[in-house]
C-alpha cells in the first residue's frame, strides 16, 4: 500500500503578484523552492489563508532572493496581491516508510524571507 503524505510546505507566504494572462502556474522564489525541496513543474496545492480558496497548480522557479510568489492563469481569480497562502507539495510513500516521514516546513516573513525551517 502507498500513502500520500505532505512532502513540503511554505507557510504564510505573501502573494506578490498575479498574472491572469499567463497559461497557468505559480512562480516561487528559487531559494524558497530549494529550502522546501520543491522542484520546477512539481504539482502543489495552494491554500489561501485570506479568503479560504484552494487550487492545484505547478511551480515555476522565480529569481533567487526576490521573494516572488506570483499566481498565474485562471487561479489569479482566486487570489489578490498581499494575500497569505500556504503552498504544499505531496509525495507517495510506501506504508512502511510513512511512519518516519517528516515534511519540510518553511516559515517566511512578510517579504517571503525564510524565518525558520522544520
Amino acid at each position: 500500500m502507498r500513502l500520500r503524505l505532505l512532502k513540503a510546505k511554505i507557510h504564510r507566504a505573501t502573494v506578490t503578484d498575479t498574472n491572469l494572462d499567463y497559461t497557468g502556474s505559480i512562480t516561487i522564489d528559487q531559494d524558497l523552492m530549494d529550502a522546501a525541496g520543491i522542484i520546477p513543474y512539481e504539482q502543489v496545492l495552494v491554500a489561501n489563508l485570506t479568503n479560504g480558496t484552494r487550487h492545484e497548480t505547478y511551480t515555476v522557479a522565480g529569481p533567487r532572493g526576490s521573494g516572488v510568489i506570483c499566481v498565474m492563469g485562471a487561479a489569479a481569480h482566486l487570489v489578490n496581491t498581499g494575500d497569505k497562502v500556504i503552498i504544499m507539495a505531496f509525495a507517495d510513500f510506501k506504508a512502511k516508510d510513512a511512519a518516519g516521514h517528516k515534511p519540510k516546513i518553511i516559515f517566511v516573513d512578510e517579504q517571503n524571507r525564510i524565518i525558520t525551517k522544520e
